[in-house]
């Protein structure tokens, strides 16, 4: 059995179809109503990850969201919600959720994404490991196959974000927005040219950021 995971969302039929596909796919799922029932939770059992609804009776998902990150910083959150306005992408992730998805949403990609989360795996000291890439990001440092590679500041936060999301595809567009931000207009050539810098870099664990075409770019792990 893979790792527990907390569900929370107040749609009967939903709360049953994510854990329905979870379980199929072989995790131990708990689901709830409530984020108060979630949080309640929390103080027994702390799981490796969060299917957070946002629109909640009572205490909201941004509000539990920022609770769980008062206390448990490496928990995987996913932010689940019918709101498709880009503000409220924007102030989830911002708030500390790993990953926004929209409803109506996709079970293979939900499930996909879960896996992809659980795949990049956190060993203690906040290290993220992904294939032969070990990436800590409190020391901004980054080894791979054991030598240390030396990233400038832009090559770090993108492959930060690629290997947070590992296993998902994600736009230059995206990319430029989540390490360059949100006010910057350059090319998405810039991403491509970062891109080409960090599997140089990364010598032969380089081949784990993988190019789709017309879309952007992915990591894959090989654990």
């Amino acid at each position: 059995m893979s790792g527990l995971i907390y569900s929370v969302e107040d749609d009967e039929s939903i709360r049953e179809l994510i854990s329905y596909a979870l379980v199929n796919a072989g995790f131990q799922v708990a689901s709830f109503v409530t984020a108060e029932e979630m949080l309640g939770k929390f103080e027994k059992e702390i799981p490796e990850l969060v299917i957070l609804d946002i629109m909640l009776p009572g205490l909201d998902g941004l509000e539990a969201l920022k609770k769980i990150r008062e206390k448990h910083k490496d928990v995987k959150v996913i932010m689940l919600t019918a709101k498709k306005a880009e503000h409220n992408r924007v102030q989830g992730l911002d708030s500390g959720a790993d990953d926004y998805i929209t409803k109506p949403f996709s079970v293979l990609e939900l499930v996909a994404r879960v896996k992809a989360h659980l795949r990049t795996a956190t060993k203690s000291g906040g290290e993220i490991v992904c294939g032969g890439v070990v990436i800590n990001p409190s020391a901004r440092t980054v080894t791979s196959k054991g030598k240390l590679a030396t990233l400038t500041y832009k090559e770090f936060e993108l492959l930060l974000a690629l290997v947070k999301k590992a296993g998902t595809v994600i736009s230059r567009e995206e990319l430029l927005q989540e390490v360059w931000g949100y006010e910057y207009y350059g090319e998405s050539r810039t991403v491509d040219i970062h891109i080409k810098n960090l599997r140089t870099k990364l010598g032969t664990s380089g081949n784990c950021i993988v190019s789709v075409r017309g879309v952007g770019y992915t990591v894959k792990s090989d654990k």
